[in-house]
């Protein structure tokens, strides 16, 4: 059962009103945000209404008869690439970001993860949700708390995931998995604008894949209030069809994954609304790098510029 909706309202105007500042609005918009939030916070719609169409922009994505990729950049740089290229949504990326300042995943702070999630915003004007991890922390409100950090960055959506950081345990309990996802997505119905909460079940990265445990967990994600599922890690046509079948809101896939080759036609055919890519990108960028590196050091060639994009091109796509 969905838990009933709680204004929005206290100290949080003052934070978010501070970090949604100086952002246009269009006109024809003011009459409907006011109608959405009531008189009330009137004087915040100058403040909010880029970041409030960039939330509803990214829950219509979802509401497509047909799936849509949302790609995975890893900093400023591949996210302008990507909004060239024509993609209409991006998902930041834990593993990509942290390979990207020389760090492993999972190795990332809280206040690092936010400020990377705040300059791929600024980045592009497309929607961004945010790979918040296990939201850095293992307590309920401190999951809370970082929904509320990444909304105050600008994020349209964010990802929450019941992995935790204890190795001999690293899937939360049923109970307290369920606990934290109600927190966030209480959070969410906090804010004064559509943010997309995502619930991610992680038993296939953890090396626990098990499909029933799996769907237990999403369906109870579902009943707590996520907007999307999410099991990353699913590999077959069968498994995303039974993972899909069994819940009543839109599912993302993770694709990019070695030896899983289904494409958008298919996994749109079965069900799928969102396919992200995770670090896929990233690693296909350092393997180039690796290669080409390996080539110098063991080879003394560098056969490896004839495949290099050219500079002019990359040059070209960076002009503002």
């Amino acid at each position: 059962m969905d838990a009933p909706r709680r204004r929005w309202g206290g100290n949080n105007d003052d934070h978010l009103r501070d970090s949604l500042r100086n952002r246009s609005v269009p006109a024809r918009w003011v009459q409907n945000i006011r109608r959405e939030l009531g008189t009330r916070h009137s004087s915040m719609v100058n403040d909010m209404l880029t970041q409030a169409e960039k939330g509803n922009i990214f829950r219509a994505l979802h509401q497509r008869q047909s799936a849509f990729i949302i790609p995975n950049p890893w900093d400023v740089g591949t996210a302008r690439l990507l909004a060239h290229l024509g993609f209409e949504a991006l998902a930041t990326t834990s593993a990509g970001y942290a390979f990207s300042v020389g760090r492993q995943d999972g190795s990332i702070q809280r206040d690092e993860s936010i400020a990377h999630v705040a300059a791929i915003v600024s980045a592009t004007d497309l929607p961004v949700s945010a790979d918040l991890e296990n939201g850095f922390g293992d307590a309920p409100e401190i999951v809370a708390g970082t929904i509320r950090l990444a909304a105050a960055a600008g994020a349209a959506g964010g990802s929450i995931e019941d992995r935790s950081r204890d190795s001999t345990h690293p899937i939360y309990a049923h109970e307290h998995a369920i606990e934290r996802v109600l927190a966030a997505a209480e959070a969410v119905r906090d804010l004064p604008f559509p943010f997309t909460l995502t619930a991610r079940a992680e038993n296939y990265l953890a090396g626990h894949p098990d499909l029933k445990d799996t769907i237990n967990r999403l369906q109870a994600y579902q009943e707590a209030g996520a907007d999307v599922l999410y099991a990353p890690g699913l590999k077959t046509k069968d498994e995303i069809t039974a993972v899909v079948s069994s819940l009543d809101r839109p599912v993302n896939i993770l694709m990019g994954l070695q030896g899983v080759q289904l494409s958008l036609r298919v996994l749109s055919e079965i069900g799928v609304r969102r396919v992200s890519v995770g670090s896929a990108l990233s690693r296909a960028a350092l393997g180039a790098f690796l290669r080409a590196a390996r080539e110098m050091l063991e080879q003394g060639t560098f056969a490896f510029a004839d495949e290099a994009v050219s500079y002019r091109d990359v040059n070209d796509m960076f002009k503002t």
